[in-house]
């Protein structure tokens, strides 16, 4: 079974927000961190469910994160199961940042 990924407005912000703070500081690292982001969408199109669950569950089994390895930290993923073949990514942090939640 393939899930359709789908970003909402604020998700693709914070996408745009963390790619501009790389290209500020260093292009390579920049171009980098599309490949692992790309790979993690990926995997949510396979595998959604393999992911833990958002704030130990709290909010529900289809409220989950995904981290996303980059460099010596990487990005947390929230997204959520939100039908029978959909994933919607709902925020993308550094995981150094303050709590999405």
């Amino acid at each position: 079974m393939s899930y359709r990924v789908r970003f909402t407005a604020e998700a693709k912000h914070d996408l745009d927000q963390l790619y501009d703070f790389l290209l500020e500081r260093d292009l390579d690292a920049a171009e980098e961190a599309l490949k692992p982001i790309e790979d993690a969408v990926a995997m949510l199109q396979k595998f959604p469910f393999a992911c833990r669950k958002a704030s130990e569950g709290r909010y529900g089994p289809l409220l989950r994160e995904l981290v996303v390895p980059f460099g010596s930290a990487g990005y947390v993923v929230l997204f959520e199961i939100s039908g029978p073949h959909v994933v919607t990514i709902l925020a993308v942090r550094h995981q150094r940042e303050s709590d999405y939640y």
